[in-house]
């Protein structure tokens, strides 16, 4: 979802530089513009001295410009924190005993668990995400389990055929997991 908003928003914010930018730059360079456009030559103002001060003595003036660039930097310092922000865990300490430990990464040990999990019976397909820090990661798994399959066989199969070895391979102690299943959409089965 993030992703997705990510894009959009740089789109927008790019598209609507473009548009502006060559606007004003073609106007610059001579061409003329259409009737009703903000500019109408390359020595004509963005915004007038009257066009400026016309509601600089309203009372709702001040506060509403105030809170509109508020919600702005919220909004901005929202994305950029969620852009920064990893939520996929990288490496994973692996304890080997000798007191160094070796790392693992992240994305090998999800894609093991992929694997295992999707090779289980009534599983259609397994994802994976490791979260936590490298010390102490956390799983989240999502499972499309066929229609024929109990939801409870398949979570205590998960639990001992896939995420058990993961943690012990990996030298955990505990690893945390959240599993949603979730049922692939079938036609229904007549009864005669």
């Amino acid at each position: 979802m993030l992703r997705i908003v990510n894009r959009v928003l740089i789109g927008l914010i790019g598209l609507v530089l473009v548009v502006l930018g060559g606007s004003v730059l073609s106007i610059g360079l001579g061409v003329t513009p259409p009737s009703w456009w903000i500019h109408r030559g390359p020595h004509d103002v963005l915004l007038s001295d009257a066009e400026r001060t016309r509601w600089r003595d309203e009372g709702w003036w001040w506060p509403t410009v105030i809170a509109a660039l508020t919600v702005l930097v919220l909004l901005a310092v929202w994305w950029l924190s969620a852009v920064l922000s990893r939520r996929r865990l990288a490496e994973v300490l692996v304890d080997t005993g000798d007191g160094a430990g070796a790392l693992l990464r992240g994305r090998a040990l999800e894609g093991v668990l992929a694997d295992d999990a999707g090779r289980l019976d009534g599983v259609q397909e397994a994802q994976v995400l490791l979260t936590g820090r490298r010390s102490a990661p956390e799983a989240r798994v999502r499972l499309l389990l066929a229609p024929y399959v109990d939801p409870g066989d398949a979570l205590a199969r998960l639990t001992t055929e896939a995420l058990a070895p993961a943690r012990d391979s990996a030298g955990l102690a505990t690893l945390p997991t959240e599993v949603r299943l979730r049922g692939a959409k079938h036609r229904a089965e007549r009864v005669s």
